[in-house]
């Protein structure tokens, strides 16, 4: 399951730092703007500690984490929506992402120049949301004309359709974004189909200095205040920080640096797993000599559509699966012990898998 999240902001903000971070790529990190011209893609692996008690419990010969892809896409201006800088290339860019990180400079430095002279970070966020909007808008407008051609011969589809259109005209209008919106799971189907920037989920992540990186300051407080009703995370992370951690060669150098810091773990970390969620994923694992696997699904997704994760082979020829528990293995530590103590399920086709499972799928092809 192939799943992207773009970085985006303003230039400057640290987001070509966040994702060399991310990705342990190296893209250009300058300070000047339009540094990144085309988005770089990073792989990065999903950090699951669950990977390594099934690799001591199992000994396989590899170990596979769940993996998304990240891209470092174009710095944003004012006027992007027109073509404005390199506006055309960003929001193509970004249409084609599942989710979009929106990083937001929270930290003075007078050595690091600003896109607009200053730090604020609600305004660099609206100028972004503006743009978005700006485009999302002229996309629907040419919905709406399409739509208006096959209204004409009856179609019930194209009414729900126009009628959905001209909801969201209305909201962007108002400078509202297409995921504050509430729809019904049939509608949020339909409004998928429009392919709006704006309908994405979102994450701001406030990029702070070294003082700010546990408890925040006054411009991520802002950042919050500004977001609150649009029920979207905020997380707070120090990229400067967090490539000096990537510098570092050793696990017990990381480690020694983090404790400094009064920090459990990297903030990158953080920020994946947070990721993650935001694309309502989770994952379920394979264990056998051969590998553990980490395998990457939608929240909800039964047994056969989880089998054809692997190979839609497994799906079609789905007949049932077996299933423990991570904790209930990771306690009793073999399969065997799993089946004595009766936590050892057999499932069939209406089977919604959960988190942490561990299964294996009978099918015949």
């Amino acid at each position: 399951m192939s799943l992207k999240c773009g970085i985006v902001g303003l230039p400057n903000v640290g987001k070509s730092t966040l994702f060399n971070c991310l990705s342990n790529a190296k893209a250009q990190s300058a300070n000047f703007p339009f540094c990144t011209i085309e988005p770089n893609i990073g792989t990065i692996s999903v950090p699951d500690t669950r990977l390594e008690k099934l690799e001591g419990l199992v000994n396989p010969e590899r170990v596979i984490p769940t993996t998304m892809e990240i891209l470092d896409i174009a710095g944003l201006v004012k006027g992007a929506s027109k073509g404005e800088g390199l506006g055309n290339k960003f929001l193509a860019n970004i249409r084609e992402t599942d989710a979009i990180l929106h990083v937001l400079r929270c930290f003075d430095d007078g050595n690091i120049i600003h896109v607009d002279g200053s730090i604020d970070p609600v305004r660099d966020k609206e100028i972004i949301d503006i743009e978005l909007q700006l485009k999302d808008l002229e996309s629907i407008d040419k919905k709406i004309t399409s739509i208006s051609r096959i209204i004409k011969s009856g179609d019930k589809d194209a009414l729900k359709e126009n009628e959905l259109a001209l909801k969201i005209k209305e909201a962007l209008e108002q400078s509202v974004s297409v995921r504050a919106l509430d729809f019904s799971e049939e509608e949020k189907e339909i409004v998928h189909q429009f392919n709006l920037i704006t309908s994405k989920p979102v994450m701001y992540v406030c990029n702070v200095d070294e003082a700010s990186v546990i408890n925040g300051n006054e411009y991520v407080n802002q950042v919050k205040e500004a977001v609150s009703a649009e029920n979207a995370e905020v997380l707070v992370i120090g990229a400067k920080i967090e490539a000096d951690i990537t510098e570092l060669e050793t696990y017990d150098e990381r480690q020694m640096f983090l404790d400094e810091l009064n920090l459990e773990e990297p903030g990158v970390n953080r920020l994946i797993r947070s990721a993650y969620n935001l694309l309502n994923l989770e994952t379920y694992f394979t264990a056998g000599e051969k590998e553990v696997r980490a395998w990457t699904i939608k929240k909800g997704m039964t047994a056969p559509q989880a089998a054809g994760v692997i190979h839609t082979d497994f799906e079609k020829g789905f007949i049932r699966a077996e299933v423990m528990k991570y904790n209930d293995f990771s306690t009793l530590e073999s399969e065997q012990a799993v089946k004595e103590a009766g936590k050892f399920k057999v499932e069939g086709k209406e089977y919604v898998v959960q988190d942490g499972d561990i299964m294996h799928f009978r099918f015949n092809v």
